[in-house]
Parts: structure tokens; C-alpha cells; sequence
């Protein structure tokens, strides 16, 4: 690859949340001593800047004025050209692009304008915590209308419903987020058309989040929600911004574009009545610098490296499903090893640490969960077992952990190893007393480190794996033979 996406920075006291404001207004607890945090509570990346987004706002300092500005047709070219060349967006004029501060003042900006307060507005469930906050803060009523998995467990809009609350509650407008947050899909286009056709119907307009759409996995391709149709076109307006690609979120910076020049005048004026919603000089820079042809292909490396990631990491390893397929012990751990290494990541960072992190879905649907874990005398294995905050009933992942526990003793016995297993505890107090009698019939030394103290089995998923990990637990463990398990590729495509 061209760009670095293997160097981490050290953020601590450089302007970041997501590494210093643990313990402080929303984000989850500080870790304990000995913790390392994992900064995967806020959506931003530890990914290096694009180059050239450095250079064009250093190039801008050293100008030594800051008056007043306009934009400038390049900060409009630069967004019609990315457009087009991303999206395959046609017919993009300067005219129909606005700035906005950010994306939700952008969605407030534009409900306010075909909508009143009290009002109804749908939005599709599980619903991003920003949305659900502008809209309530702003004496909005939201109607949520659930995705519901098909029969290959992709998340789908359930078109029926929908359906059924815009007639029964007279709904005239809705939020599409596309790429959807937090499930991440990627909507097909005829999964835009069935629901355009659907707001058509029922004259509903139509605010369309986008901010993900050059976030996107490998063999998936984002469509505007406004290239759907005339129709849909001159009843959406589409809210975009660099700040998730490039992570430019501390500089400020979104923008919309609306076609339809009734709602686009008037989420201009809209927009302009608190007077704080102006460009940033460096902002507009910024966004220069991200959309120019280095940064098409900064772009398009980052998708490939996070694809690799999900690929190899999240799905053949941290989801518990399979570690590799058909390898021996030694095999799972050297293979594990040269990904990192030919990514030029630090393995002797992870090395110390295996995580088995126990989907509670598979297991069940296997019915038992074969471990086969034979550490040697001297070494431990840390088991991260999470309760899955979306599933509606906590025993269920309850007595899935208890499969494992039962399963670990038999396997213990078996082969007489070393009873020097440590376990994590990652439950509420609860279910960690229903587990407790199983740990014990295992015959294994537990150490056991409590992750939270709290008793809400619902807690957000961002607030369990923002979690802490121990750093330190020793020498590198190694695995046996696991059973076999069909991997279904990921459907979607978004990461967020």
C-alpha cells in the first residue's frame, strides 16, 4: 500500500476524546491500573492523516491573515467532482451544495422546514444515539420501524411496517441513514426503490444520512438515495461530510445536497437563524485537501484495509467462530503472526493476549462449543465471554457461557492439562452468580477481574467493547484443532 495504516499515533494529550475523556460526561469508565483502554466508544479512527489534508491547511497557515471568507469554487469542485467520481453522481451544481456544522444540525436544519413541532418523523431501529437526541431535543416524535434479518440474516427495511405507521399516523417525513448506523448496511438499490416508492405514496420527505457512504467493504457499492429517481431526488436531501473518512471530526465540517430549490431556500435560511452555522477557514482546507486524487486512493486504501481486517480479524478469529480452519495449533498461531507482521504491525504488542471473544448465536446453534485448549504448564488464556446486549433474553447467552464451562472441565479431564485457565468476567453480577457453580465443576484456576460492577444487562454495545483488556498475562498460549464451523461472509458492507 501507498498509505500508512499500521502506525498508531499516541493521542494521549493531543485533543482526543476517545483516548483522554474516559470517566468524563458520556463516554464509559476510565480503566483500571494495568488496563490498556480501547478507544472504541467514539467514532473516530486511529489512522494517520492524508497527507495532503496536512499540507493544505499548513499551506493556508502560513498565510498570515484570517479575515472573512467565502468558499471558494474550488471547495465546490472538489465536492462535485468526488460526487461524481465516487457515487457516479450526475448534474451536481454548486448551487444545489450547502455547508452545514455538522450532519444532525443539517437533519434539524431540514425537518424544520416541512415539518412542526410535535410532529411525527420514522426512523428506521436500531437508531443512532444522534439521532435520537436532535430529534427529541428538538420536540420531535420519533417513530421507530425495526430491521428484521431474511432468511441469510442480512438486516432489512420491513417495508410493511413502515408502511403501516406512515398511513395509521400521518408521517411526512423520515430519516434514511445510508449506509445504515449501527447495522451497517449497505442498502441495494432496490432496497432505496421499494422505499422511495413508499414515501412517494405517502408524501413524506425524506432526509437521507450519508456521512458513511465512502466507508465501504469490499464487493458493496453505495447509492445516493437521490440517483433512485426524479422523485427521489427532488424529495431528499442528502447530508454528507469528510470528517468519517479522513477523521476530521475536530475540525468541523458537513455539508447537503438538496435539488429541490423550494427546500433547499429554505434550509438555507433555516440553517442561517442561529448564526453559528459558518465555515472554518481550515475546515474548508481540510476538505480540499481530502477530495483531491491523493485522496481518492487514500480512500480506497482504507476500505481495503479494513476489509482485511473484518476478513481476517473479526471473523476467522475475535468472533469465536473459527480461529483458521484446518490448522494445526502451531499453524493458527504463526499464520496469526505473519498477518500482523506483513502489515507491519508490532505483534509483540498483542502477543501476550488472546481474547476468545464467545458468540452466544453460534453457540447455541452448534450446541456445545469445542474448545480443544491445551496451554501449556506456564501459560494462561484470557476468556473475554460477552453477553450479547441485542439479544432480548440475557439466559440466553447465560447458559451458552455454561456450555463452554461444562465442555472446558470435560476437555480438561480428558487430556489432563494444566488447570491454569483464567477467565474474564464480562457479565453483570446476575448472571455471574448463575455461572459460578459451572466455573467451579471445571477444575481450572479462575482469576477472575471483574469488567463492571453494574447490574444493566442492556448497556450499549459501543459501552461493552470500550471495555478494558489485561496487557499482561504471560507467555503466548497455543491452540489445538478446532471444530470446524461453516464462516458466513459478512452482509452488508458498512463498518461502523
Amino acid at each position: 500500500m501507498k498509505y500508512d495504516f499500521t502506525t498508531l499515533p499516541d493521542r494521549h494529550g493531543r485533543d482526543s476524546i476517545a483516548v483522554d475523556g474516559l470517566g468524563k460526561g458520556f463516554a464509559p469508565d476510565a480503566p483500571q491500573p494495568g488496563f490498556d483502554a480501547i478507544p472504541m466508544w467514539v467514532a473516530d479512527m486511529n489512522f494517520v492523516c492524508l497527507p495532503t489534508i496536512q499540507q493544505a491547511v499548513i499551506e493556508r497557515v502560513q498565510h498570515p491573515a484570517f479575515g472573512y471568507f467565502d468558499p471558494t469554487p474550488e471547495y465546490y469542485g472538489s465536492i462535485i467532482r468526488w460526487q461524481e467520481t465516487r457515487n457516479d453522481v450526475t448534474g451536481l451544481t454548486a448551487e444545489a451544495v450547502g455547508y452545514e456544522n455538522g450532519v444532525l444540525g443539517g437533519v434539524i436544519s431540514a425537518l424544520n422546514c416541512v415539518c412542526s413541532r410535535g410532529d411525527k418523523v420514522l426512523v428506521h431501529s436500531p437508531t443512532y444515539i444522534g439521532f435520537t437526541r436532535c430529534l427529541t431535543d428538538n420536540g420531535y416524535d420519533i417513530v421507530h420501524s425495526p430491521l428484521v434479518q431474511d432468511e441469510n440474516g442480512v438486516w432489512r427495511m420491513d417495508y410493511a411496517d413502515m408502511e403501516k405507521h406512515l398511513a395509521e399516523e400521518h408521517i411526512h417525513a423520515a430519516i434514511l441513514c445510508s449506509p445504515h448506523n449501527p447495522c451497517g448496511r449497505v442498502w441495494e438499490r432496490w432496497e432505496l426503490e421499494k422505499a422511495m416508492e413508499l414515501y412517494k405514496k405517502y408524501n413524506v420527505y425524506v432526509v437521507s444520512d450519508e456521512i458513511w457512504s465512502d466507508i465501504i467493504l469490499s464487493g458493496h457499492k453505495h447509492i445516493p438515495t437521490q440517483s433512485i429517481s426524479e422523485d427521489a431526488r427532488m424529495r431528499t436531501a442528502a447530508l454528507y461530510a469528510p470528517s468519517k473518512t479522513f477523521n476530521l471530526a475536530g475540525l468541523i465540517g458537513s455539508y447537503h445536497i438538496v435539488y429541490n430549490p423550494w427546500w433547499r431556500d429554505r434550509i438555507k435560511k433555516e440553517s442561517s437563524l442561529c448564526h453559528y452555522n459558518s465555515m472554518n477557514v481550515l475546515s474548508m482546507h481540510a476538505l480540499i485537501g481530502a477530495y483531491r486524487p491523493e485522496g481518492y486512493a487514500w480512500a480506497d486504501e482504507l476500505c481495503e484495509t479494513l476489509t482485511g481486517n473484518v476478513d481476517f480479524y473479526a471473523y476467522n478469529y475475535h468472533r469465536g467462530n473459527t480461529l483458521l480452519a484446518d490448522t494445526t495449533a502451531v499453524d493458527a498461531i504463526d499464520q496469526l503472526k505473519a498477518f500482523y507482521d506483513k502489515n507491519s504491525t508490532t505483534y509483540s504488542k498483542i502477543s501476550p493476549l488472546l481474547t476468545i471473544d464467545v458468540d452466544t448465536t453460534a453457540l447455541l446453534r452448534q450446541g456445545k462449543f469445542h474448545h480443544d485448549c491445551a496451554p501449556l504448564a506456564s501459560r494462561k488464556i484470557i476468556m473475554d465471554l460477552r453477553v450479547n446486549p441485542f439479544k432480548p433474553a440475557p439466559n440466553t447467552a447465560v447458559n451458552a457461557t455454561r456450555m463452554v464451562m461444562v465442555d472446558m472441565a470435560a476437555t480438561n479431564a480428558a487430556n489432563g492439562w494444566q488447570r491454569n485457565i483464567a477467565f474474564v468476567k464480562c457479565m453483570s453480577a446476575n448472571n455471574y452468580a448463575f455461572i459460578s457453580p459451572y466455573l467451579a465443576q471445571t477444575g481450572l484456576t479462575i482469576e477472575l477481574t471483574p469488567f463492571r460492577q453494574d447490574q444493566d444487562e442492556t448497556r450499549s454495545r459501543g459501552d461493552r467493547l470500550s471495555g478494558t483488556l489485561r496487557s499482561r498475562l504471560g507467555a503466548q498460549p497455543r491452540f489445538g484443532r478446532r471444530g470446524k464451523t461453516r464462516r458466513k461472509r459478512h452482509q452488508g458492507g458498512s463498518c461502523g
